[in-house]
């Protein structure tokens, strides 16, 4: 009798046999059929499925066949036993999944060519995938209308297809609640309540709805024209600014491995577009961190009863607050963004330095989220009269700039930021990952405090995807607790339980895309059999893009960037001063669970430039 290893007994018991189209596999017991099938490279197309989150088995598109059961089966919801046979790609099959394709085809409204979402559409790879070439299926098409009475996302109930998938990442990763079905049978939408526009309910305008959608029912407000519209205008002065991210996301839209850092490429394209200076948030990012960290020693050292201090750079985590903590909002750090903050110092210290009419400076960002559009909207968000940021792109739309272009964008020559906000530390790279602001508000916190330098600039209990993270940190002889939460429905997590008094702390960083900047809802959809869009393990590999350039920086902690200093020489004279609160600081405002019921208007919208 042959001897087994306690390994291989282990790993015995971990898997079963299945036999999949006359093929026996070895396959982990605790798969569907779907994700088994996936592990053995055999696709079987979904709709409806999100692994982990949307496991509902209502598309219909991956049924099989398996032996003893007289219907079709939903892949994505049937385990795996010892000894399963099943057929992925009989007539039957096939035929079950073409009916299913073409009766959602049948009431949707099919204007693929001038979709936001042509060619990269699930439902369009589903019915090419499957041959569908014409709908048998004739009637009255329903028409639920297009909302778009906000700045970030826009909704088309004629493209939704039920999946329901947005309200899933909606209620269980967000925990915002916003969507929910309405009505029946043929007449059920996937809605907020009383199908409200997203700018009346507690919609926080992350995104991650927009990733998940499958089809173009969800998706960005384009402002593509409107940036092109002031680019061709001669009395304008247009600047572009890119936050961290985008430097190892936007290589995506063009086929470049994940990852790929490419600023260079960026920089030129966006010259190449038309924009006068192309600057990096990154540089702002540094300032932040140290108004930021002056905040924290502020309170650390005086006012410990206004601890914990929760970081302020995320507009998703921020609205979610002023949604649902409101009671919180005095432990907000009142920092504005690094996107807002860069904003604002070019419509002053710039416009000033350069002798250049503040009237006439149009200030475009280029930014991972579409929470990042409703933000640059709102009313506190301006300058001596003057919006801080005039238009907000995200990395999507520029990608799709770029071809509009006809730019070949992986053989661009490589670029160089613009001065004056052209310098910037690994600190203020590593903001697009999640963990990053809290690390690098670290670095420059010890420093604030004690005087002295961190030995070493790493603090690797911030890194990782645990989607609520513990640790501690020495800052002098105070021992400060620190949390970090990616995803809203974690932070609620964390402040629940300091509600409670199970778990104290003194600083949260709190980022509402699962993973941080570099997913959020404007990064590029790929798709792909594993939804890796929606997947941290993908997320993951682009934030250590972003350590890996940190690790090689020169200078690490935003306090040494040199362009910081010069700003505070020149024009804010000393963190939380007089002028960096007025420019550089900003307000909240409660907003409620239920905003529909106020008949106050929420948003100012973008600023007209015709």
């Amino acid at each position: 009798m042959e001897n087994k290893t306690s390994e291989q007994i282990k790993q015995q018991d971990q898997t079963v046999t299945i036999n999949i189209d006359g093929q026996d596999y070895e396959v982990h017991k605790n798969l569907s059929l779907l994700e088994a099938a996936r592990t053995v490279s055999i696709e079987i197309p979904s709709l409806c499925y999100l692994k982990e989150i949307n496991e509902i088995g209502t598309c219909r598109v991956c049924v099989v066949e398996v032996e003893g059961s007289r219907n079709l089966q939903a892949s994505c919801v049937y385990p795996v036993v010892d000894g399963l046979k099943v057929r992925t790609n009989t007539d039957r099959v096939l035929r079950a999944r073409r009916t299913a394709v073409t009766l959602l085809l049948s009431n949707h409204h099919r204007e693929c060519l001038t979709c936001i979402r042509n060619l990269n559409c699930e439902l369009q790879n589903a019915s090419d995938n499957l041959g569908i070439r014409n709908i048998p299926f004739t009637g009255e098409m329903q028409d639920y209308g297009f909302h778009d009475n906000n700045p970030a996302i826009q909704r088309d109930y004629n493209k939704c297809i039920g999946c329901r998938r947005c309200m899933a990442i909606c209620n269980k990763i967000q925990e915002c609640y916003v969507y929910s079905p309405l009505n029946r049978g043929l007449n059920t939408v996937i809605a907020p309540a009383f199908q409200k526009d997203l700018s009346e309910v507690s919609c926080i305008m992350c995104g991650q709805c927009v990733l998940a959608c499958p089809t173009a029912s969800l998706s960005e407000k384009e402002h593509i024209n409107e940036v092109r519209r002031v680019l061709a205008d001669p009395e304008k002065h247009v600047v572009v600014q890119t936050a961290p991210s985008i430097q190892v996301t936007l290589g995506e839209m063009f086929g470049m491995p994940i990852g790929s850092f490419v600023a260079g490429k960026m920089i030129t394209a966006l010259k190449r577009l038309g924009f006068d200076k192309v600057f990096a948030t990154d540089m702002t990012a540094d300032l932040t961190i140290i108004e930021e960290g002056s905040e924290l020693m502020a309170r650390v050292l005086h006012e410990p009863q206004k601890l914990p201090l929760l970081s302020s750079c995320c507009p998703g985590w921020v609205k979610y607050a002023e949604h649902f903590y409101p009671e919180f909002l005095p432990h907000l750090s009142t920092t504005k963004s690094p996107h807002e903050m860069c904003g604002a110092l070019t419509k002053t210290w710039y416009a000033q330095k350069y002798d250049i009419d503040p009237a006439k400076i149009i200030n475009v960002g280029i930014m991972p989220c579409t929470a990042k559009k409703y933000e640059a909207a709102r009313p506190e968000m301006q300058s001596d009269g003057y919006r801080n940021v005039d238009y907000v792109l995200t990395t999507r739309e520029l990608g799709r700039m770029i071809r509009q272009n006809g730019l070949d964008f992986v053989n661009l020559s490589d670029g160089k930021y613009d001065e004056p906000f052209d310098q910037y530390s690994g600190a203020g790279m590593i903001f697009g990952a999640t963990g990053g602001v809290l690390e690098a508000a670290v670095r420059t916190a010890h420093k604030l405090i004690t005087g002295d330098e961190m030995s070493v600039p790493d603090y690797e209990d911030a890194r990782g995807q645990s989607g609520l993270k513990y640790g501690t940190v020495q800052l002098g002889d105070r021992k400060i607790t620190i949390v970090i939460a990616h995803g809203t429905g974690n932070a609620k997590k964390a402040l629940d339980m300091f509600k409670s008094g199970e778990k104290k702390f003194d600083y949260m960083e709190v980022m509402a895309c699962p993973g941080g900047c570099v997913g959020g809802g404007g990064q590029p959809i790929l798709g792909g059999r594993d939804h890796k869009h929606i997947s941290l393990s993908y997320r993951h590999n682009r934030a250590d893009a972003l350590y890996n350039i940190d690790k090689e920086s020169k200078i690490r902690r935003s306090h040494e960037n040199q362009r910081v200093k010069q700003i505070y020489d020149e024009f804010l004279g000393e963190p939380l001063s007089d002028i960096a609160d007025k420019y550089l600081h900003t307000s909240y405002v409660k907003r409620g669970q239920h905003p529909y019921m106020h008949k106050e208007k929420p948003y100012e919208g973008y600023k007209e430039t015709d």
